[in-house]
């Protein structure tokens, strides 16, 4: 039986920052609200749209506004999430390198429908979660167990860039290949408690095998 891949989709398999900042701070500016940076923007990805909003609106806003706001962003970014995301240089290369040997999906916190979209452009045919109201998001395990469910698969590994893969991960029971190249530093992805790292999308084939050697003695 192949071992599964399971990919965090934002700042993991897809440079997605631009056209989450872009839509963000469209949402933002409707409603009156002040302009966030790129970088602010990547410290507020990871768990899901609507803690991405609540990081980007003032403080002082209320929950029920949050909620407003997360309505007219998630319209705007589903009509706008194709404009600037593009793969990061070299997933699709090492994608086919893998695909023949593991069993290979993604598994994202970002809405299910934009997941969808964006998987059905850049990995056509590959299974794709994101977030909805029946099965809790990450670090929840439950994405990875229904990923892992649908593909067939008892083991698998799971590559993220962020603490909350990593943490994922661990409530998974799987290992997890941090990559740093996506929203987050390596020392917080070390205090997550991190165990591999890849630096460089040319040798992600090469590092998930080495940890199907050793994790799993494939």
């Amino acid at each position: 039986m192949k071992i599964g891949v399971l990919f965090d989709m934002d700042g993991t398999v897809l440079d997605t920052i631009q056209d989450l900042t872009d839509s963000t701070n469209a949402a933002l500016a409707h409603f009156g609200y002040p302009q966030r940076t790129v970088k602010e923007i990547c410290s507020f990805i990871g768990n899901g749209a609507w803690r991405l909003i609540r990081g980007a609106v003032p403080e002082a806003v209320t929950d029920a506004q949050v909620d407003t706001v997360l309505s007219y962003y998630q319209q705007y970014y589903k009509a706008h999430c194709q404009i600037k995301t593009k793969p990061y240089d070299g997933i699709l290369e090492g994608m086919a390198d893998l695909k023949d040997e593991f069993a290979l999906a993604i598994v994202s916190n970002k809405p299910d429908a934009a997941v969808k979209a964006l998987a059905d452009q850049y990995f056509p045919g590959m299974y794709a979660l994101g977030e909805t109201e029946k099965c809790p998001r990450k670090p929840a395990p439950d994405m990875v167990y229904l990923a892992m469910q649908n593909l067939g698969v008892e083991k698998c590994i799971y590559v993220g860039d962020t603490e909350v893969d990593v943490l994922t991960a661990k409530n998974a029971g799987v290992p997890c290949l941090s990559v740093t190249w996506g929203f987050r530093d390596v020392e917080v992805l070390e205090k997550a408690g991190g165990e591999y790292y890849c630096h460089e999308t040319k040798n992600l084939p090469a590092m998930i095998r080495r940890i199907a050697g050793e994790v799993y003695g494939q």
